[in-house]
């Protein structure tokens, strides 16, 4: 019996060493940031301007205007698209009054967003079994 416990204590005490190590690896080092400098200033513009009230990334933040996602590398839209509306406004987006240099910089963070990943899942399908397969359009 007391064999039994010796053990058991062992390998708890090993999994809480493991688990431990695993999260000191984890989590010690720093998230490396993939914005260029001229992009962080885009993404300070957009939460400056709160344009997440309106507008969506990956699915979060306001439903009244569309998600700007993957906007910079739809064949429809891009950075030309994304100008004019920025300078003239639509029925519910307000006109806004950027620099040139403004503009270049949220262009640039829309760019290095459209480059992580794509949004939305277009294609999910439900199977019997209860998994759910998701296939997207132009995957990255």
């Amino acid at each position: 019996m007391k064999q039994n416990t010796y053990i058991y204590f062992l390998c708890i005490s090993s999994l809480i060493i493991i688990f431990s190590i695993y999260n000191y690896t984890l989590y010690s080092s720093p998230p490396k940031l993939t914005l260029s400098a001229k992009a962080m200033s885009g993404q300070q513009l957009w939460q400056k301007n709160n344009c997440f009230n309106c507008h969506q990334l990956y699915g979060l933040g306001g439903y009244l205007g569309p998600d700007l996602t993957n906007i910079y590398s739809n064949p429809n839209k891009g950075p030309g698209y994304i100008r004019a509306m920025l300078k003239s406004g639509v029925k519910t987006m307000p006109v806004f009054h950027f620099s040139k240099q403004e503009t270049d910089a949220l262009l640039s963070f829309l760019k290095e967003v459209d480059k992580t990943g794509q949004y939305p899942n277009y294609n999910a399908n439900m199977k019997p079994d209860g998994w759910v397969e998701i296939t997207t359009e132009n995957e990255k």
